[in-house]
C-alpha cells in the first residue's frame, strides 16, 4: 500500500489533472490500487489534483456548510465538533473533474465493475475540539461481501487542507474490511475487547491538498482528536456496484440544465433524479454511537 503513513515532503509544481475525453482505456486497470483495497481496505493517488483546484473545492465546502447549518437537519453530528453534510453535484464546481479523473474512473471500474454508480457527495469536517471517535465501520457488512469476499462500494476522500498530527488525522486498521461484524453493536461498532487488535493495526493518514484516497467503508476506522485551531474538511464521494443499495440512503439530484451539460461518462454513472429545481438535502440520520465520541 502506498497511501501516507506519515507526513510527506512538500511537492512543488503540481499541475491540474483533468480528463479531456469521455473515455478511459478499459485495459488500464490499476492493479496496485486494487490489491491495496482487497488487502488493506484503502489505497491512494498522491498529487492527483492541483492545489489551486483543491482550494476551490474548499471554498465550495465552506459555502455549503454555512448554508447547511442555517436550516434544520442541514448538517448531521458525527461526534463533538464534527459534522457531515451531503450536497448536490451542482454545489461543487469541480464535480466533473473529480468523477472523470482517470484514477477515480479506473479504480471504480476495476473494483465495482463497468456499471458503477455515483450515489453520494458530501463532506466531513472535524473542527477544533473534535473528540476521538469509537472504532467503527460506516454500515453493516453486505451479505455479498460476507459470502463472496467482494467489495460492493467505495468511499473516495479528498482533503482540502494539508493534514498535520494536531488536526486529528483519520486512523484506519488495515485489513479489517473482512471482519464479520455480526456481533458488533448495530453491526458497525466492534466490542471493546476487540479494540486492542485495531490499536495494534492502526495507521494514521496525513494526506495533503491534491491527494485522493479510496477505501472500503467497512474497514474499521475512526477520527482522532483535533487539538489544533483549524478545521480539517474532507470531501466524500460514494460509489456503488450495481445493486449495492446505498443510493437509498442519499438524495443526490441534478437540474435538467446541469444534466444536459454533463459528459456522457458522468451521466452513465449518475443514477439520480433530474429535476426542475433542487431541494436542499436534509440529512437522514446520525451514525449511532458517534455523537458521543469514544468513552
Amino acid at each position: 500500500m502506498r497511501p501516507h503513513s506519515g507526513p510527506p515532503a512538500p511537492r512543488a509544481g503540481q499541475s491540474d489533472t483533468r480528463v479531456g475525453t469521455d473515455r478511459f482505456p478499459d485495459d488500464d486497470v490499476p492493479v496496485e490500487a486494487l490489491g491495496d483495497l482487497y488487502r488493506d481496505g484503502i489505497t491512494a493517488c498522491p498529487g492527483a489534483f492541483s492545489v489551486d483546484w483543491v482550494d476551490r473545492v474548499g471554498e465550495d465546502i465552506d459555502v455549503a456548510f454555512r448554508e447547511a447549518r442555517s436550516r434544520p437537519d442541514g448538517a448531521v453530528g458525527r461526534g463533538p465538533e464534527r459534522w457531515y453534510v451531503e450536497i448536490h453535484p451542482e454545489q461543487l464546481r469541480g464535480f466533473v473533474d473529480l468523477v472523470t479523473h482517470p484514477w477515480v474512473v479506473a479504480v471504480c471500474r476495476a473494483a465495482l465493475g463497468p456499471d458503477y454508480e455515483i450515489v453520494e457527495l458530501g463532506f466531513d469536517i472535524p473542527f477544533p475540539g473534535a473528540a476521538m471517535q469509537p472504532w467503527h465501520r460506516d454500515f453493516p457488512m453486505p451479505e455479498d461481501t460476507r459470502r463472496q469476499r467482494r467489495l460492493t462500494s467505495l468511499a473516495f476522500n479528498l482533503t482540502t487542507v494539508d493534514t498535520a498530527e494536531e488536526m486529528g488525522p483519520f486512523e484506519i486498521a488495515p485489513g479489517t474490511q473482512w471482519d464479520d461484524g455480526r456481533d458488533f453493536d448495530h453491526e458497525m461498532f466492534p466490542p471493546k475487547e476487540r479494540h486492542p487488535r485495531y490499536e495494534r493495526r492502526a495507521v494514521r493518514k496525513y494526506p495533503r491538498r491534491g491527494d485522493i484516497s479510496a477505501r472500503s467503508a467497512l474497514t474499521i476506522h475512526r477520527g482522532t482528536p483535533n487539538v489544533s485551531s483549524l478545521a480539517r474538511p474532507v470531501l466524500v464521494l460514494g460509489v456503488d456496484a450495481p445493486g449495492a443499495g446505498n443510493a437509498g440512503h442519499h438524495d443526490l439530484a441534478v437540474t435538467r440544465g446541469y444534466w444536459a451539460s454533463l459528459p456522457e461518462l458522468v451521466r452513465a454513472h449518475l443514477p439520480c433524479p433530474v429535476v426542475d429545481t433542487l431541494v436542499p438535502i436534509r440529512q437522514k440520520h446520525t451514525i449511532e454511537g458517534l455523537v458521543m465520541g469514544a468513552e
